[in-house]
């Protein structure tokens, strides 16, 4: 498309009104990519705005000849990044209720204070457990157990066939069984 690439060139250039010609060529475009993975209207709007100024910023260092896929793959990108965020920031306040369980007064009633400082224990021992996996089986096991996350999404974030996702949580598993099994025999 000769008409794009002039404007391509004038806007890297420093010419505003070629860079807004391309925003009005594909703000739809992009509007329907980020809308097919946030579904919601409002936060596709503004990762929109985030699509475009990074369009703009990195415009001077575009090279390829396909500038349509070059953008796809930006607004998917930002859209994924903000999965992730809002993924994470459910997890933290995943993290904070289960800590507020902990030491909630109420629960002392149910349970002797022996009891809870052994369930603390116990999750202080699984996190630790966790932790000492190789990353690849301590990501996996994450994603699936504390984000719940299907074997599916694991897979299409980590661009994974789902059957190696499988493969790396029945092995993460078998190294905890086997790790605990030892923890428990030098008990």
């Amino acid at each position: 498309m000769e008409k794009e690439e002039l404007l391509i060139e004038k806007a890297c250039k420093g010419d505003k009104r070629s860079f807004e010609r391309i925003i009005n060529l594909y703000k739809n475009y992009i509007f329907a990519i980020i809308l097919s993975f946030i579904k919601n209207y409002e936060e596709a709007e503004n990762i929109s705005q985030e699509v475009f100024l990074q369009i703009y910023i990195s415009l001077p260092k575009f090279q390829e000849d396909n500038f349509k896929a070059w953008i796809s793959r930006i607004a998917t990108n930002k859209s994924i990044d903000y999965l992730r965020k809002k993924r994470s920031r459910v997890k933290e306040e995943k993290i904070d209720y289960i800590e507020s369980i902990d030491i909630n007064p109420r629960l002392e009633n149910i349970k002797g204070p022996e009891s809870l400082l052994l369930d603390k224990e116990k999750k202080e021992d699984i996190k630790k457990q966790i932790d000492s996996l190789p990353t690849i089986y301590k990501k996996t096991i994450i994603k699936f157990y504390l984000e719940e996350k299907s074997y599916k999404e694991i897979a299409r974030e980590e661009d994974l066939p789902i059957k190696t996702i499988e493969s790396r949580l029945y092995r993460g598993r078998q190294i905890l069984k086997k790790n605990w099994r030892k923890k428990d025999d030098s008990l």
